[in-house]
């Protein structure tokens, strides 16, 4: 049987590393992808290697393994270092057949580990892209992130405030502008009245927080979340008096990039579960204080609906740059 190795961070791994894995798959029975790790990286190495693992899952003679990093040394000379590394691929993998690699290091180590060496795309002229290129802007290479990891470097913006303030009619418009997804209130789907219980409150966090993730999975870069955990523990406390212990938890779950806090300059819009018309300003003040007690980054938004819009519009381009 003749067995192949690819190894890298894969911080994250890419159509380039796909192609490059492909390539290796069809020209040996099995395949070793070793994905290292140091405490210290950029991504956590678990969630690394679950994408991995799911890109290749019905690749069978694709064989995912993880080895932490902890047997470098970049102060030698590379034949040096390629030793040390072709000493740890023996001590932990089957004999190694064939290395495929991309990269300068491929024939020092593949003569360490007296193995074939088989290069692939050197130039990166079939995907232009690196792994670090991808983490300092994920939205400029884009079609080079598989969908498996894009929702890894979603945006996920909060349209956030009081009551009638225009947060629901904002989210669906900036998905449609930004051809993308939003969250609208969940809560609004599951009540029809405000006599609810701790029971129904916490079936409104735990459907928020689950339409959150399923929506990010499809989002086009960024998605639009109308209301957050913070809404739901505020009208908790507004309407009985308590905050079930498990809606800290589920605010735990979901981080925002940005929050756009909506101002109270416009009309008020009455419905039948709006309870708070005479009580705007002591809303929005306390709506504003439950960001700042967490320090959370918002951006105040006011003026006419045209007018929030285009700041709004202004903000998430130079996002996307």
């Amino acid at each position: 049987m003749k067995r192949g190795l690819v190894i890298g961070k894969f911080m994250p791994i890419h159509n380039g590393h796909i192609a490059l894995i492909h390539f290796a798959a069809a020209h040996c029975d099995e395949l070793i992808v070793s994905m290292s790790f140091t405490p210290s990286d950029k991504i956590d190495p678990v969630l690394r290697f679950e994408w991995i693992k799911c890109i290749f899952k019905n690749q069978p003679n694709i064989k995912p393994a993880i080895i932490p990093d902890d047997f470098d040394d970049e102060t030698l000379p590379l034949d040096e270092r390629t030793k040390i590394w072709a000493i740890r691929m023996r001590e932990v993998y089957p004999k190694i057949d064939v290395l495929f690699s991309s990269e300068f290091y491929g024939d020092p180590f593949a003569i360490n580990l007296q193995a074939e060496h088989i290069l692939f795309d050197e130039p990166r002229k079939y995907t232009p892209v690196s792994a670090t290129l991808i983490r300092n802007n994920p939205f400029q290479y884009w079609e080079f992130i598989p969908v498996e990891v894009r929702p890894y470097f979603v945006k996920k913006i909060c349209i956030y405030g009081p009551e009638s303030t225009g947060k629901s009619t904002m989210a669906e418009k900036m998905a449609l502008h930004y051809n993308t997804v939003f969250v609208p209130e969940v809560a609004r789907e599951l009540i029809t009245s405000n006599d609810i219980s701790v029971d129904d409150i916490i079936r409104i966090g735990k459907a928020q927080t689950e339409r959150i993730k399923e929506k990010t999975i499809i989002a086009n870069k960024i998605v639009f979340c109308d209301t957050d955990l913070i809404t739901t523990k505020i009208y908790a406390q507004y309407y009985l008096n308590e905050v079930p212990d498990l809606l800290n938890d589920l605010e735990n779950e979901i981080k925002y990039d940005l929050y756009f806090l909506m101002d109270i300059d416009v009309e008020w819009v009455a419905d039948h579960l709006r309870d708070f018309g005479d009580r705007r300003l002591e809303m929005f003040n306390l709506f504003k204080a439950e960001l700042e007690k967490r320090g959370m980054h918002y951006i105040l938004i006011n003026g006419t609906y045209k007018e929030r819009e285009e700041k709004i519009e202004k903000i998430i381009d130079s996002m996307l740059v």
